[in-house]
Protein backbone atom coordinates (compact mmCIF):
# COMPACT_ATOMS: atom_id res chain seq x y z
CA UNK A 1 0.00 0.00 0.00
CA UNK A 2 2.47 1.99 0.68
CA UNK A 3 4.39 1.60 -2.80
CA UNK A 4 1.34 2.57 -4.19
CA UNK A 5 1.34 5.97 -2.45
CA UNK A 6 4.64 6.63 -3.41
CA UNK A 7 4.41 5.86 -7.01
CA UNK A 8 1.25 8.11 -7.23
CA UNK A 9 3.07 10.76 -5.56
CA UNK A 10 6.15 10.13 -7.53
CA UNK A 11 3.86 10.61 -10.46
CA UNK A 12 1.66 13.66 -8.86
CA UNK A 13 5.45 15.79 -8.59
CA UNK A 14 6.47 14.53 -12.00
CA UNK A 15 2.98 15.55 -13.71
CA UNK A 16 3.18 19.25 -11.70
CA UNK A 17 6.84 19.64 -12.60
CA UNK A 18 6.42 19.08 -16.08
CA UNK A 19 3.33 21.95 -15.76
CA UNK A 20 5.82 24.09 -14.02
CA UNK A 21 8.17 23.99 -16.90
CA UNK A 22 5.75 25.05 -19.15
CA UNK A 23 4.60 27.99 -17.39
CA UNK A 24 8.26 29.32 -17.06
CA UNK A 25 8.49 28.90 -20.74
CA UNK A 26 11.37 25.52 -20.67
CA UNK A 27 9.38 24.09 -23.23
CA UNK A 28 12.34 21.69 -23.95
CA UNK A 29 13.01 20.71 -20.84
CA UNK A 30 8.73 20.21 -20.82
CA UNK A 31 8.47 18.10 -23.02
CA UNK A 32 11.24 15.63 -21.80
CA UNK A 33 9.29 15.69 -18.73
CA UNK A 34 6.12 14.55 -20.34
CA UNK A 35 7.63 11.39 -21.40
CA UNK A 36 9.01 10.46 -17.79
CA UNK A 37 5.51 11.12 -16.44
CA UNK A 38 4.08 8.91 -18.99
CA UNK A 39 6.58 6.17 -17.31
CA UNK A 40 6.15 6.94 -13.96
CA UNK A 41 2.26 7.04 -14.50
CA UNK A 42 2.02 3.72 -16.55
CA UNK A 43 4.73 2.12 -13.71
CA UNK A 44 1.93 3.57 -11.18
CA UNK A 45 -0.96 1.57 -12.79
CA UNK A 46 0.72 -1.43 -13.87
CA UNK A 47 2.25 -3.99 -12.14
CA UNK A 48 5.85 -3.92 -13.95
CA UNK A 49 6.67 -7.21 -12.44
CA UNK A 50 3.33 -8.63 -14.43
CA UNK A 51 3.70 -7.06 -17.37
CA UNK A 52 7.81 -8.74 -17.31
CA UNK A 53 5.40 -12.01 -16.34
CA UNK A 54 3.12 -11.56 -18.62
CA UNK A 55 5.86 -11.41 -21.73
CA UNK A 56 7.83 -14.39 -20.75
CA UNK A 57 4.63 -16.51 -20.48
CA UNK A 58 3.58 -15.59 -24.06
CA UNK A 59 7.43 -16.59 -25.01
CA UNK A 60 6.45 -19.64 -23.72
CA UNK A 61 9.25 -19.39 -21.03
CA UNK A 62 7.69 -20.66 -18.24
CA UNK A 63 10.26 -20.62 -15.58
CA UNK A 64 11.21 -16.74 -15.80
CA UNK A 65 7.21 -16.09 -15.92
CA UNK A 66 7.38 -18.24 -12.67
CA UNK A 67 10.07 -16.34 -11.39
CA UNK A 68 8.39 -12.80 -11.80
CA UNK A 69 5.56 -13.92 -10.64
CA UNK A 70 6.99 -15.38 -7.46
CA UNK A 71 8.47 -11.31 -6.47
CA UNK A 72 4.88 -9.96 -7.28
CA UNK A 73 2.98 -9.32 -3.66
CA UNK A 74 -0.86 -9.55 -4.38
CA UNK A 75 -1.93 -6.96 -1.84
CA UNK A 76 0.18 -4.43 -3.65
CA UNK A 77 -1.74 -4.76 -6.83
CA UNK A 78 -4.81 -2.77 -8.20
CA UNK A 79 -8.05 -5.07 -7.68
CA UNK A 80 -8.10 -5.64 -11.29
CA UNK A 81 -4.61 -6.47 -11.87
CA UNK A 82 -5.24 -8.97 -8.91
CA UNK A 83 -7.51 -10.99 -11.22
CA UNK A 84 -5.03 -10.64 -13.60
CA UNK A 85 -2.27 -12.40 -10.87
CA UNK A 86 -4.47 -15.17 -10.16
CA UNK A 87 -5.47 -16.02 -13.74
CA UNK A 88 -1.82 -16.54 -14.14
CA UNK A 89 -1.03 -18.39 -10.99
CA UNK A 90 -3.64 -20.60 -12.28
CA UNK A 91 -2.78 -21.72 -15.70
CA UNK A 92 0.89 -21.90 -14.74
CA UNK A 93 0.05 -24.37 -11.73
CA UNK A 94 -2.49 -25.87 -14.30
CA UNK A 95 -0.05 -28.91 -15.19
CA UNK A 96 1.20 -29.56 -11.37
CA UNK A 97 -1.84 -29.13 -9.54
CA UNK A 98 -5.58 -28.80 -10.35
CA UNK A 99 -6.55 -28.15 -7.14
CA UNK A 100 -4.96 -25.16 -6.71
CA UNK A 101 -5.43 -23.95 -10.18
CA UNK A 102 -8.86 -24.50 -10.35
CA UNK A 103 -8.91 -21.80 -7.15
CA UNK A 104 -6.98 -19.57 -8.27
CA UNK A 105 -9.10 -19.12 -12.02
CA UNK A 106 -12.02 -19.05 -9.88
CA UNK A 107 -10.47 -16.30 -7.65
CA UNK A 108 -9.92 -14.56 -10.96
CA UNK A 109 -13.07 -14.70 -12.35
CA UNK A 110 -14.53 -13.34 -8.74
CA UNK A 111 -12.38 -10.67 -8.54
CA UNK A 112 -13.01 -9.61 -12.51
CA UNK A 113 -11.12 -10.22 -15.90
CA UNK A 114 -11.12 -6.90 -18.41
CA UNK A 115 -11.02 -8.69 -21.29
CA UNK A 116 -14.12 -11.17 -22.97
CA UNK A 117 -11.11 -13.06 -24.21
CA UNK A 118 -9.36 -13.44 -20.69
CA UNK A 119 -12.87 -14.26 -18.84
CA UNK A 120 -13.48 -17.19 -22.30
CA UNK A 121 -9.89 -18.56 -21.28
CA UNK A 122 -10.67 -18.64 -17.61
CA UNK A 123 -13.80 -20.85 -18.62
CA UNK A 124 -12.09 -22.87 -20.39
CA UNK A 125 -9.31 -23.78 -18.28
CA UNK A 126 -12.23 -24.74 -15.55
CA UNK A 127 -13.65 -26.57 -18.36
CA UNK A 128 -10.58 -28.89 -18.20
CA UNK A 129 -10.32 -29.08 -14.91
CA UNK A 130 -14.12 -30.36 -14.51
CA UNK A 131 -13.64 -32.75 -17.11
CA UNK A 132 -10.76 -34.65 -15.19
CA UNK A 133 -13.21 -34.96 -12.50
CA UNK A 134 -15.74 -36.22 -15.04
CA UNK A 135 -18.17 -33.64 -14.49
CA UNK A 136 -18.92 -33.45 -17.80
CA UNK A 137 -22.21 -31.45 -17.75
CA UNK A 138 -19.94 -28.23 -15.86
CA UNK A 139 -17.90 -28.77 -18.36
CA UNK A 140 -19.56 -28.55 -21.39
CA UNK A 141 -21.65 -25.29 -19.72
CA UNK A 142 -18.18 -24.18 -19.13
CA UNK A 143 -17.27 -24.49 -22.59
CA UNK A 144 -20.59 -22.71 -23.93
CA UNK A 145 -19.63 -19.98 -21.54
CA UNK A 146 -16.44 -19.88 -23.45
CA UNK A 147 -17.83 -20.16 -27.05
CA UNK A 148 -20.02 -17.02 -25.75
CA UNK A 149 -17.88 -14.66 -24.28
CA UNK A 150 -15.45 -15.49 -27.63
CA UNK A 151 -16.20 -12.65 -29.42
CA UNK A 152 -13.51 -12.50 -32.07
CA UNK A 153 -12.49 -16.62 -32.55
CA UNK A 154 -9.41 -16.42 -30.65
CA UNK A 155 -9.61 -19.30 -28.60
CA UNK A 156 -12.03 -21.28 -31.29
CA UNK A 157 -9.53 -24.10 -32.22
CA UNK A 158 -8.66 -24.77 -28.38
CA UNK A 159 -12.35 -24.84 -27.50
CA UNK A 160 -12.92 -27.40 -30.07
CA UNK A 161 -10.23 -29.15 -29.25
CA UNK A 162 -11.22 -29.32 -25.40
CA UNK A 163 -14.71 -30.08 -26.51
CA UNK A 164 -13.68 -32.88 -28.92
CA UNK A 165 -11.85 -34.60 -25.76
CA UNK A 166 -14.79 -34.14 -23.77
CA UNK A 167 -17.25 -35.68 -25.67
CA UNK A 168 -14.16 -38.55 -26.36
CA UNK A 169 -13.83 -38.14 -30.21
CA UNK A 170 -10.20 -36.15 -29.94
CA UNK A 171 -7.05 -36.48 -27.13
CA UNK A 172 -7.50 -36.52 -24.09
CA UNK A 173 -7.80 -33.92 -21.84
CA UNK A 174 -5.60 -34.37 -18.76
CA UNK A 175 -5.35 -37.35 -17.29
CA UNK A 176 -7.58 -40.50 -16.93
CA UNK A 177 -7.73 -43.68 -18.34
CA UNK A 178 -8.16 -44.28 -22.60
CA UNK A 179 -11.42 -44.65 -23.75
CA UNK A 180 -12.61 -48.47 -24.48
CA UNK A 181 -12.21 -47.33 -28.33
CA UNK A 182 -8.94 -46.50 -28.35
CA UNK A 183 -7.51 -49.63 -26.04
CA UNK A 184 -9.69 -51.90 -29.29
CA UNK A 185 -7.56 -49.77 -31.74
CA UNK A 186 -5.08 -50.88 -29.65
CA UNK A 187 -5.69 -54.18 -29.82
CA UNK A 188 -6.48 -54.49 -33.58
CA UNK A 189 -2.95 -52.93 -34.18
CA UNK A 190 -0.95 -55.42 -32.32
CA UNK A 191 -3.04 -58.67 -33.88
CA UNK A 192 -1.33 -57.57 -37.13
Amino acid sequence: MITRLLKILLAASSLAYTVYLFTKAQTGAAIGMIFVTIILTLATLRSMRMVMAFVHLRQQNMEKAKTWLARINDNQLWPRQRGYYYFLMGSMTMEQNMNDAEKFIKRALQLGLKQDHDKAAANLNLAVVASTRRKLPEAKRLIKESKRLDTKGALARDIKMVEDAINGSGARVGGGRPSSSARSQRRKNNKK
